[in-house]
């Protein structure tokens, strides 16, 4: 935490520019204009030892008709290159402004995307407006942020901690941007372990994609710890990003380290994906917790209606109040085909695990998953691990190549209390991971084996069948009852009915015994006897809904000679995957109702099976440890004396109080 703790004094300096900014910029404006600043410094210090042979070459190839682009990387060193007069240190006071633009313009293309990002020309002119531009260039120019003094992953906390900041300033949500390195390095530990031994192999290169990747944390850690194990090993990066600041951040950082910065694209990754035909070796993903996706509805509907299985979200969709499964299924749908497959590392909220029942999209979505035996562990993080919530999270590892081992069994870690106090809370941070928490966690995971944190089970034993249980109907008629009569009288049903009709049904309805009837069948028949016209089906309705109650003494009302069934009765059992549906209804409900029966009607679209397949995965239920309640002489004990001390306290005040010597 020292190196995390020496970035955030970092990141304290390059804010206090936020001095110069107060009054002329509101509070929610300062990181739109430090990020870009920071990134410009950033970006010129990486370029300064090859300034001068890459001015020098830009000249000499300037009537050439030969492209910079071509050339200039090779001599910069770099993906970009910069071919102006001016730095931060000479753009000089009297002509800053024009001086600055020049000096952004003459960045190679896909670096003045990056300030295109940012917006950056309408910052510097509200700077040059308010007579600012200077100073704060004067603060950027002095600092060192050259790769020797500032490392790439050292950088990334520095715009991590600025971007934190910032959100803070502007009411945002920190956590969208970025995700805590603690919980990145766990993910790709999981993520990457596994493959250790082919990863050190020689001409190793793989492919790492994430889909919303915010500031690029998760694929520089994936790089980073990919290259420790095997420095030689080609790591190809590829992301996609919908914040423009955060966009522009990655897209820098990727440029910087020397990958193509071409693989970050910009956009909504569910509405528009801007990798269509691309599949990777790994995939890595924090999706924001709980956010809905009205806003790619209809392209993400229109997807699943149309393509189907052969788009990215055939099984199913989630409630648009969440989109965190469609992340998973968009991610799945990069999987790659051949014998190297796919790794794939996921942190998600609760929700996934269990919300929708059987049937549901989010249902259908985790049954696809078990099914194909996709899903290998599901990781359970402590609480208050994050920026902006303190919730709890799940990392989620899928693979389309489980060791022989793994098949057809998932492995649920619970790591909830495996956690160190922050010395400082961090928004909602207030817990990190040691590298000996993560350790332990990985060391769980590759032992595959039944401990107090580590639990095996079958793919099936997340799956249940939905039974519908059906109990007879059995109706006792009150036709004198007057709150019933009251009742029917107000439906609106009874209104659609003429007055000479509902006087006759009053009528004949007074002409009967004031008794209970126990059968429907012989009720309707003698108040069919009192009308002209026999009861119609509405009518019918409207009298067995106010005057008919349930009565287990009643007799079975039948139609057609079907028994029917009372809907008030109804009632759902799941019955775990491996069991027989028969069998469990023996064990579980007869005995208890001996009249029930099993809707087999209600079957499964997949396999006509009765029953609708669900798949949950309650996580807690697995390792919940049973907690005996105190005994009560204790509590008992502790109440009275409690008691006492109130006592006491109240004693003390009265004793205190105002005049009481002269009462």
């Amino acid at each position: 935490m020292d190196r995390t703790a020496s970035q955030q004094n970092l990141a304290g300096f390059i804010w206090s520019v936020a001095d110069l900014l107060r009054g002329d910029f509101k509070r929610s404006d300062f990181g739109r204009i430090i990020l870009p600043f920071t990134l410009l410094r950033r970006l010129e210090c990486v370029l300064a030892p090859t300034r001068k042979p890459v001015l020098e070459r830009y000249q000499a190839i300037q009537d050439s008709g030969l492209d910079p682009d071509l050339i200039l990387p090779k001599v910069s060193g770099q993906r970009f290159y910069n071919v102006s007069q001016y730095t931060l240190a000479n753009l000089g006071e009297g002509e800053t402004r024009a001086n600055l633009e020049d000096y952004v313009a003459k960045f190679s293309a896909n670096a003045r995307e990056v300030f295109d990002s940012f917006n950056f020309d309408t910052w510097l002119d509200r700077l040059a407006s308010a007579n600012l531009l200077y100073l704060v260039v004067q603060k950027f120019a002095v600092l060192d942020l050259h790769p020797n003094a500032v490392s790439n992953y050292e950088m990334g906390l520095v715009f991590e901690e600025l971007i934190r900041r910032f959100a803070e300033a502007s009411n945002e949500t920190a956590g969208e941007h970025f995700t805590p390195r603690d919980v990145v390095r766990l993910a790709t530990t999981l993520v990457f372990a596994p493959d250790r031994e082919i990863l050190t192999g020689a001409g190793v290169i793989r492919t790492i994609y994430d889909p919303c990747c915010g500031t690029g944390g998760f694929l520089a850690t994936g790089i980073e710890q990919v290259l420790e194990w095997n420095p030689q090993a080609r790591v190809i990066p590829y992301g996609q990003e919908l914040n423009p600041e955060s966009y522009a951040i990655a897209k820098a950082d990727m440029m910087i380290k020397g990958y193509d910065p071409k693989n970050i694209t910009f956009g909504n990754t569910l509405g528009d994906d801007q990798l269509p035909f691309e599949h990777f070796g790994y995939g890595l993903a924090n999706p924001p917790f709980g956010v809905d996706w009205k806003k790619v509805q209809k392209a993400v509907t229109d997807e699943h209606q149309q393509r189907g299985h052969d788009g990215r979200f055939g099984p199913g969709l989630p409630r648009v109040s969440d989109g965190s499964l469609l992340f998973l299924m968009h991610l799945l749908s990069k999987r790659r085909h051949d014998a190297t497959g796919t790794r794939i590392g996921i942190i998600l909220n609760g929700s996934p695990l269990f919300t929708g029942g059987a049937g549901s999209g989010e249902s259908e979505i985790r049954r696809w998953i078990l099914e194909h035996d996709w899903l290998e562990a599901i990781v359970a993080l402590p609480t208050d691990l994050f920026y902006n919530t303190g919730i709890a999270t799940y990392v989620w590892v899928l693979t389309n190549r489980k060791e022989a081992r793994r098949k057809g069994k998932v492995q649920l870690i619970n790591a909830t209390g495996l956690w160190a106090p922050m010395r400082k809370s961090l928004g909602s941070k207030r817990r990190y991971l040691t590298d000996e928490h993560i350790a332990e966690i990985a060391r769980a995971h590759d032992t595959f084996e039944q401990t107090e944190i580590s639990k095996l089970f079958d793919t099936t034993d997340f799956g249940y069948r939905r039974i519908t249980v059906e109990r007879p109907l059995q109706l006792a008629f009150h036709p004198k009852d007057a709150i019933r009569l009251e009742a029917l009288q107000a439906d609106k049903g009874w209104a659609k009915l003429d007055a000479d009709r509902q006087q006759v049904l009053l009528d004949a309805l007074g002409s009967l015994p004031d008794q209970p009837w126990y059968a429907r069948d012989q009720f309707f028949k003698t108040v069919n006897e009192h009308l002209d016209t026999n009861l119609s089906a509405p009518e019918k309705k409207l009298l067995q809904k106010h005057l008919g109650e349930h009565d287990p003494e009643a007799e079975v009302c039948k139609t057609k000679g079907a028994v029917e069934p009372d809907p008030d009765l109804r009632d759902y059992e799941n019955v775990p995957l491996a069991e027989s549906v028969e069998d469990y209804f023996a064990r579980e409900v007869t005995p208890h109702v001996p009249d029930a029966w099993i809707d087999d009607s209600k079957r499964d679209t997949q396999d006509g099976a009765v029953g609708i397949v669900g798949y949950e995965i309650n996580f807690n239920r697995y390792f919940y440890k049973y907690q005996p309640p105190r005994p009560l002489a204790e509590i008992d004990a502790e109440l009275k004396q409690v008691e006492r001390e109130i006592m006491a306290l109240l004693g003390e005040v009265t004793a205190d109080a105002p005049g009481r010597e002269e009462r």
